[in-house]
């Protein structure tokens, strides 16, 4: 392909991407938001919004286990859950804090509130940084966060026509839903010291589901019997909760993205499927986009299953 070609080609796929961003993405200070169920003037009153001392908020960028930890906090904290008698889902009891797809008044909510949240450290309530109330920021390595997120955004939200190639510019550039990657952990860790907050690698828990367990529970002072983990730990299980539909949005994605969204809210939740998706050549620029940015931080990745 002469220069030429390849210039009008990058000038086509940019114009294609420019054109999904906007249409489904609003962007507020600095970060992408998706517009399906987003409350601008909640947004702009973010940082007012009281939290208690015993508010619990998971943290992540998408696709790294959010859904994954709704189920475990559920698990955690509602003995009902835990036994099956209540029907209520996830996102009833972790609630999505800046997408509120049910109209929750979060005022009202009896505590402990639990929410999950895709926020950047700067837009977070200033009520956080008193240190009382809890936060669990899970991460992911990248390369599956951003394959993960391909595949979400062509057969559920169907965000995406463009193909792997044209997503990897996006995701990259930071024109998706939570905007870049690299900013998004980067700005936690480098913050963590104004707010109550433990890292948890997502690698980690699909390694150790119990031992994770045990220092979330640590983390946030709850104190579970050996019988109570061990029903946890079974019902976290990825192929359980694919299959649960208290856990899996499966009722959620019919009610808010439609019906022609297609394939499971959770797919494969491996580690290393990345190496399904891409090729030598993207995995190399990939990485050396990876070592430039995040040279010097301190939290480790995991790539690879077999990798400890």
């Amino acid at each position: 392909m002469s220069e030429v070609q390849s210039s009008f080609q990058q000038a086509l796929i940019g114009n294609r991407n420019m054109e999904d961003t906007n249409k489904f993405l609003t962007k507020f200070k600095g970060c992408y938001f998706g517009n399906t169920q987003l409350n601008l003037e909640f947004l702009e009153n973010l940082d007012d919004f009281e939290i208690r001392d015993d508010d619990v908020f998971i943290i992540t960028y998408p696709k790294s286990g959010t859904s994954w930890f709704q189920q475990l906090l559920s698990l955690i904290y509602f003995e009902e859950h835990r036994k099956g008698i209540g029907n209520l889902e996830t996102v009833d009891r972790v609630p999505f804090f800046e997408y509120n797809f049910r109209k929750m008044d979060f005022v009202e909510r009896p505590s402990p509130r639990l929410f999950a949240t895709h926020l950047p450290y700067y837009l977070v309530p200033r009520g956080l940084k008193n240190k009382k109330a809890k936060i669990i920021y899970i991460y992911r390595n990248p390369k599956d966060v951003m394959c993960s997120y391909f595949h979400f955004s062509k057969n559920v939200t169907l965000q995406v026509t463009s193909s792997f190639e044209e997503f990897m510019e996006q995701f990259l550039e930071g024109k998706v839903l939570g905007s870049l990657w690299f900013d998004h952990i980067k700005g936690w860790y480098e913050h963590k010291s104004l707010f109550n907050i433990q890292f948890l690698m997502y690698e980690e828990m699909k390694k150790d589901l119990k031992g994770s367990l045990s220092k979330v529970c640590k983390f946030l002072g709850k104190e579970l019997s050996e019988e109570e983990m061990d029903a946890i730990v079974r019902q976290a299980t990825f192929q359980n909760m694919k299959y649960d539909p208290r856990a899996n949005y499966k009722n959620i994605i019919k009610t808010r993205y439609g019906l022609e969204a297609k394939g499971h809210f959770l797919r494969k939740g491996t580690i290393g499927d990345w190496k399904n998706h891409m090729t030598v050549e993207q995995n190399e620029r990939f990485d050396k986009i990876f070592q430039r940015k995040m040279k010097d931080f301190p939290l480790k990745f995991i790539w690879d299953m077999n990798e400890e």
